[in-house]
C-alpha cells in the first residue's frame, strides 16, 4: 500500500467514526411530559418514531377512559387518549428528530423538533408558523 493510500483510508476511517456524533442522539423510552400530566412512552412506530400516551400523571375528568373530544376530527373524538400517539412520524434530521405533535388539549398537531440534551431530559417544541413553543421532558422512573 502507498503512502497516499494509507492517509486516504486513515481519513476515510476517522470520517467514519465522527459520523455518529452529528446523528440524532436516541429518544426512544418513557418520558414525563412538560406539564407533568401524562408519561409518553416513544419507540418505532414503522420506519419512524412516535409517542404514545402511556400514562396519565393527572388524570383528567373522564379518568382512564377519556375520550380526543378536542380534537379536530370529528371523527377521532370517541377514541381514548390513553395509548394515542402524540408524537408522530419522527426522523432524524442532524441532532434532531423532526416530525409531529397533537396536543390533546386544544386538539391540534403541530410540526416538532425532538432533542436529547442530555441523559434525562428531552426538547420537544411544537411549531404553528413561526410560533413555537418548547417543553422539557424528563425520563420517567
Amino acid at each position: 500500500m502507498t503512502f497516499k493510500a494509507v492517509t486516504a483510508s486513515a481519513a476515510l476511517g476517522l470520517v467514519a467514526l465522527a459520523a455518529p456524533a452529528f446523528a440524532a442522539e436516541p429518544i426512544t423510552g418513557r418520558w414525563v411530559t412538560g406539564e407533568k400530566d401524562a408519561v409518553v412512552a416513544i419507540a418505532r412506530c414503522g420506519k419512524t418514531l412516535c409517542g404514545r400516551i402511556e400514562k396519565f400523571l393527572i388524570m383528567p375528568a373522564g379518568g382512564n377512559d377519556q375520550r380526543d373530544v378536542n380534537n379536530s376530527d370529528a371523527a377521532k373524538r370517541n377514541r381514548k387518549l390513553l395509548g394515542t400517539a402524540i408524537l408522530s412520524g419522527l426522523t432524524a434530521d442532524g441532532s434532531t428528530w423532526r416530525g409531529s405533535v397533537y396536543d390533546p388539549k386544544s386538539g391540534r398537531t403541530y410540526t416538532s423538533e425532538v432533542r436529547r440534551k442530555d441523559s434525562t431530559t428531552l426538547e420537544v417544541k411544537g411549531c404553528f408558523g413561526p410560533i413555537c413553543q418548547t417543553q422539557v421532558w424528563k425520563k420517567a422512573s
